[in-house]
Order: C-alpha cells, then structure tokens, then sequence
C-alpha cells in the first residue's frame, strides 16, 4: 500500500481536456498531458483491500493494488512487469475500456473510486517512454504453425501469447491495415493509430507475421490454409449489424453505424479511400443517431468533427440514474448516466423514444424520422418489460442522415465458416467448448465466440483461446490465464 492515508487526503482527480469548441476541429485524442506527480497521488488512493473486488470486476483480472503500489513509489519497470503479465495491450485498455474495474473499487462504496484506466494508460506510456516495452523474442521455436483469423484485439491478442509460447503465427486480416476494430471501429479522438502501430512493431520484431487484405475463404482458401498450419484461431468479431425493418428504410441516407466509422477512420489514416460508392457526411445535416450506447456516442462525436447542423440521439430505453439505483448494488456494474466526451460537444438525448418510420421527399432521399415516446411497463407474471407507446407524443424529427448504432447480430457466416461447416450457437455466433469449435484444430475467440462485448473482454478471450490452443499443440502450456492464483512477478530492485 503505498500510502495508507491517501484515501483520505487526495480527491479523484481526471485529466482535463481541450475545449469542446477547439477539439471538435480535429481528430486527435482530446485529453491534455497529466503530471506525473499527480499520477503518483491518484495511484496512492489505492487502499490495497484485503479483498480486491477491482480483480473480479476486470475481465482480464489485472493486478491492480500492486500496480498502484509501484506507481506510487515510481517503479515503473516493476509496474510494466506486473500490468504486462496479465494485459497484452494496456495502451488501448487505458483509453478505450469503460473501466469495470472502477465500478468493483472498493473506495467507490462511499467515494469515487481509484483512477485506475488512467492509472494503466500512464503505466504503458511511461514504459514505452524509458524503452521498457521492447521485443521480446522466444529463445525456443516449437516448430508448430498458428494462424489468427482477424487483427483485432482478440486475435492480437492470441497471435501475442501463441507467438510468446514459441509457435510460429501468422494473422490474416481481410482489410488494408492490421487492428480491426481498433483501427478502423475506433475514432481517433478516442484511440489515434500511431498507438497501434507501435504496438504492432514490437509484435514484428517478436516474429509475429501479418497478411493484409487476406480474405480467408476468398483472396486465401479455407483448404490450403487448413493444411498449412497446425492450428486456427478464429477471432472475426461480431460485424453483421442489427438492422431496423420499419417503413421506410429502402431511403437514401440511412446507414449502419460503423460504415460511417469506418469511413471516417479511413480518411484520417489514410486507408481505403475510393472503396466506397458513396461518401457518408453529416456536414451540414440534422443527423440523428438511433442507439444510446458507445457506438452511438462515437457517431456524434464523428458528426460534430464534420460539423453537422443537429445531432439528435435516440435511446429506446429510459434514462438511466445519475446515482446506483437500489437493486444495482456495488460491486455490479453501476448502471448510471453517462456522459461522454462526444455529448459533451452537442447533442439532443432522448430516452423512452421508439423510432415507427423513415420518412422520405420525393427524391427517394430521407427527409424526416416519424418516433413516438414510450413507456416501460413490468408484467409480474413472466418477469419481463415491454414498452407501450405514450398517446399524443408522436412526432417528426427532421433528419438528412440516420445511423442505425443498435449492435452486432454475430458474426458472418459466409467465408470460411460454412465452408469449414463450424457448428453456431443459437445466436449465430461460434460454438466452442474450451473455446475449441466443433471442427479438429479450430478456436475461435472473442466477439466472434461471445458475441459484441468490450475490447477489454476481446483480449482476455484472445490470451485464453491462445493457452487452448498451446495446451493442445504440446500437451500442456505455461501461458497465463487469468484463474491463475498466483501472477509470477519478480520486484525488480
């Protein structure tokens, strides 16, 4: 503990960020730098709990009153070595992951809890800073081949751990550059790419290789790259989107969430342009974005950078507390409000709003979107909540652009999948017992196996699927997991 009193003495204290107004003329990360020393006194709120609640409530199971215990006292190669032996990539998990952890804090039972993703980000900048994150390559090849099925957090993450076991790992990713969907799902403000790309070198110089625009079950056939490698690991993700069946949606303008991410990722990186038929901008539109969640949020965080005229956000759901409700206790998941960094920037919310119809001009073009309010109702009989709508609420909301942000159905079939004939859950997505399928020598990990879920719980499946995957090839793996009792770390001196 690094100092028992720091609880009491220093108050949660988050970096501040650029203005609103400023940094909607760009898409750099919004956060301004923050002193190392206050680091040092947010990792001191840190009361090392008898019970740490924070390693439950993290999927990966990160260490992390140790960590905070080696921030304090400034040992940051000690810090590295025990984040890294649980975290693949805390550089992104340090920007991107809602934080679970933060929710079990212990402090957070009566305070606001321990910084800890800022905690973890300020660890892996720190240690890339004094050249502590450099390649590690194995002494020992087992001779066997793996191939990894998808660049994103889940198959960088199992490439990482395969690679570290000492097999031979090639990732196949069908797209134009490595790191689904951090590369492309992702906006820049949120996680810029050069983050990826230094993470991706170290993973070069370890020996891991990677095939870009490699379509397994197109450009790459399923047959040949059966026989080449001694194992598959799966990790496509969840990409067919839920879509919205309701009159009208035959118009223009209506799109799918992350095609409009994933252009506009595009043009700040430099990838794919030209792919597309059709540009997706919000420039000068009253967009209105349906779905409440992180990928909603991206939307209008993405529309006010192309300076729309409105963003008008939709939420099916209520609003959610500003505090836990009664029956959300600590340690769950506090469902409260949230305000993101991209609302922040301007936007109308509306909750309890169920969206009838997209309304078109004569154009064919949509013009308008018909939605009436709602309200939740409890039958107590099946335990179930069905919502009916409020009479005389029905309105039109003028709108040039509609994205469509309410989830992943499960991953797609078509390719490789049904070639291989991989049995799927009644979900859709892949069927897996110790996240082995039902073919011989094929994993599957991820949002492709969970289906949609956070980046953070993306990476734990990818280190989990890998430790299958070793057991399998040699009979037994010394590959971490996160049931593991013990994380073996040396204090460095």
């Amino acid at each position: 503990m690094g100092k028992p009193t720091g609880f009491m003495e220093v108050g949660r204290e988050m970096p501040k960020t650029k203005a609103p107004k400023e940094r909607v003329n760009d898409y750099n990360e919004i956060y301004i730098e923050f002193p190392e020393e206050k680091i040092k006194q947010q990792a001191s709120r840190c009361m090392d709990c008898g019970v740490p609640f924070c390693h439950q409530g993290c999927p990966l199971g990160n260490n992390i009153p140790d960590f905070n215990d080696a921030v304090y006292a400034q040992n940051w190669e000690y810090a590295i070595e025990i984040l890294s032996a649980t975290n693949n990539f805390p550089e992104f998990t340090g920007r991107i992951c809602p934080a679970p952890c933060e929710g079990s804090c212990v402090l957070g039972i009566n305070k606001p809890p321990v910084t800890i993703e800022l905690i973890e980000k300020s660890i892996a900048e720190k240690a890339f800073e004094l050249g502590l994150i450099k390649p590690h390559i194995p002494e020992v090849r087992t001779g066997k081949k793996v191939a990894v099925i998808g660049s994103g957090p889940a198959g960088l993450a199992a490439a990482a751990q395969l690679n570290k076991a000492g097999h031979w790992v090639t990732v196949f990713e069908r797209d134009d550059k490595i790191g689904g969907l951090l590369m492309y799902g992702i906006p820049d403000f949120k996680l810029e790419k050069w983050v990826i790309e230094r993470r991706l070198k170290v993973m070069i110089e370890e020996g891991v290789v990677f095939k870009t625009n490699a379509n397994v079950g197109g450009n790459i056939a399923t047959d040949e790259l059966m026989k080449e490698f001694d194992a598959v690991v799966i990790c496509a993700g969840s990409t067919v989107p839920r879509d919205l069946p309701i009159p009208g949606r035959n118009l223009k303008g209506i799109h799918f969430a992350m095609d409009f991410l994933t252009q506009q990722n595009n043009r700040v990186t430099g990838g794919r342009r030209g792919m597309w038929t059709e540009d997706i901008m919000a420039t000068g539109k009253n967009v209105v974005v349906i779905g409440g969640g992180d990928t909603g949020s991206d939307c209008v965080g993405t529309s006010n950078r192309h300076k729309a005229k409105s963003i008008t956000q939709i939420e099916l759901l209520a609003q959610p507390p500003a505090e836990r409700a009664a029956d959300n206790p600590w340690p769950n998941w506090p469902m409260i409000l949230r305000t993101s960094s991209s609302h922040e920037e301007g936007a109308s919310r509306n909750w309890c709003m169920h969206t009838k119809e997209f309304i078109g001009d004569e154009n064919g073009h949509i013009k308008a979107i018909k939605v009436v309010e709602i309200k939740w109702e409890l039958n107590k009989e099946t335990g179930r909540s069905s919502f009916v709508e409020v009479p005389g609420t029905e309105k039109d909301i003028p709108c040039e652009l509609a994205l469509l942000a309410i989830g992943f159905l499960h991953t797609q079939k078509k390719g490789f999948v049904e070639q291989l004939g991989i049995a799927l859950d009644e979900r859709g997505n892949i069927k897996a017992t110790n996240y082995q399928t039902s073919v011989d020598k094929v994993f599957t990990a991820g949002d492709a196996r969970r289906g949609q879920s956070l980046v953070v719980w993306a990476i734990s499946e990818g280190r989990e699927a890998a430790k299958a995957v070793d057991t399998y090839l040699m009979g037994s793996s010394m590959l971490e997991s996160k049931d593991d009792s013990l994380i073996n770390v040396t204090r460095v001196a």
